[in-house]
């Protein structure tokens, strides 16, 4: 794999850490800045907001711009947006710094995502995507835990100057390593009109929902894990750190798969992946009641998510060849934060207004379920429109 792909995951692992990062200073935060810990809690849901705004919005108005460049853009945007969160002067301020640094988020994966696939072989794109995802794999495996204890430490603050830090870094590889290429022609239409339109292309849209689905199981699993390994499995909550470490390495070792097999055969990876996914919440039911086996099942929770990181950001950017491919990427990047958001909250209804906290993972296994029904359905869909040119593009 080329040097340029590094400096991508360098970049990938600082967005990583400052979006998990704050789950582990909701304290401290609170506290420094006297507000609830629930009015906390919105700087997360600002960021998911602010990852979902950013997409469409800097995605039509960069769409001409040189892709290096937009990515050095982007760095420079992360890294102010840190900065100004470690200065921030109050809650609002840290809230407004939040959606600003969130703004990038979208746009450097989904730009990344394309610049990956022209650094490698055909063969190879995939991996090359699941190369730059393992920053925010490794993110979530070394920095975010290093960040909360360098919070706790050193006040919070410190975290994002720490983060601050990473963005300048990531920023200098990035202008030392990746290749500089020219901006879009006029006539390859990447205007917000031009790149909307492959938007509206059905298969895009099919891929879109497909993520958002895949990932409403993931979180509405993972939110709640924390009390599931202690009120169900019966871990002391000083356990659930290590335990998370299993899922991270879980998420490393499935990401790196996803990628290998989408480069070989890219519709069966994506099938598969959603039914190993489904098959693991499944699982999961029945192993949380044994530590052991919880333990075992959390690692393979982590492994089966991630597995489909690959496969469906390179299932989006197949099906948008052409004006539109980097938005329609950013736009896959903004589906799997509302997945996120959905199965959290899906998660938090089956506690509230279901079968309670067991029967959140029984649940979320159906959810991937229904992102495979509309992989079959886009399938279908694709080989009733050979042959018939106008279709296909529908």
């Amino acid at each position: 794999m080329p040097l340029a792909l590094y400096a991508l995951t360098a970049g990938a692992f600082g967005i990583g850490v400052t979006e998990f990062v704050i789950m582990g200073l909701l304290l401290d935060v609170s506290a420094d800045l006297g507000v609830s810990i629930s009015a906390a809690g919105l700087l997360i849901s600002s960021y998911a907001l602010g990852v979902v705004v950013g997409a469409p919005l800097l995605g039509a108005l960069t769409g001409r711009l040189a892709k290096k460049t937009l990515l050095l853009a982007l760095m420079v945007v992360f890294t102010v947006g840190n900065l100004a969160c470690a200065l921030a002067p109050g809650y609002w301020t840290l809230m407004a710094a939040r959606v600003l640094t969130a703004f990038a988020h979208a746009s450097f994966f989904g730009v990344g995502s394309v610049v990956a696939t022209s650094l490698v072989a055909p063969n190879r794109k995939a991996s090359a995507i699941a190369l730059m995802f393992t920053g925010l794999t490794v993110a979530n495996i070394l920095g975010v835990p290093f960040g909360t204890w360098l919070g706790h430490a050193y006040g919070w603050r410190s975290t994002f100057l720490a983060v601050t830090l990473v963005g300048v870094i990531a920023f200098a590889v990035i202008a030392l390593l990746v290749p500089r290429d020219e901006p879009a022609a006029a006539d390859e239409d990447e205007s917000s009109e031009g790149a909307l339109a492959v938007l509206g292309r059905r298969p895009v849209l099919l891929g879109l929902l497909t993520t958002v689905l895949s990932w409403v199981g993931v979180f509405a699993a993972f939110t709640y894990l924390a009390p599931i390994l202690t009120r169900i499995s019966g871990f002391s909550e000083a356990a659930v750190s290590p335990i998370l470490l299993v899922f991270g390495g879980g998420l490393v070792a499935g990401n790196l798969l996803g990628g290998r097999l989408a480069d070989r055969n890219l519709v069966p990876t994506v099938v598969a992946t959603l039914i190993a996914l489904s098959a693991v919440l499944f699982l999961m039911t029945a192993a949380i009641h044994q530590p052991i086996a919880a333990i075992i099942a959390v690692g393979l929770l982590g492994a089966a998510a991630f597995a489909t990181v690959a496969p469906l950001q390179m299932w989006v950017l197949e099906k948008a060849k052409g004006a539109g491919q980097g938005l329609a990427s950013s736009f896959n990047i903004a589906a799997f934060n509302l997945g996120n958001a959905i199965g959290a909250w899906l998660g938090g209804f089956v506690i509230d207004h279901g079968p309670g906290l067991g029967a959140v993972t029984l649940v979320a296994g159906l959810v991937p379920l229904a992102a495979l029904a509309v992989v079959l359905l886009a399938q279908r869909l694709e080989r009733r429109a050979i042959g018939s040119p106008a279709l296909a593009q529908c």
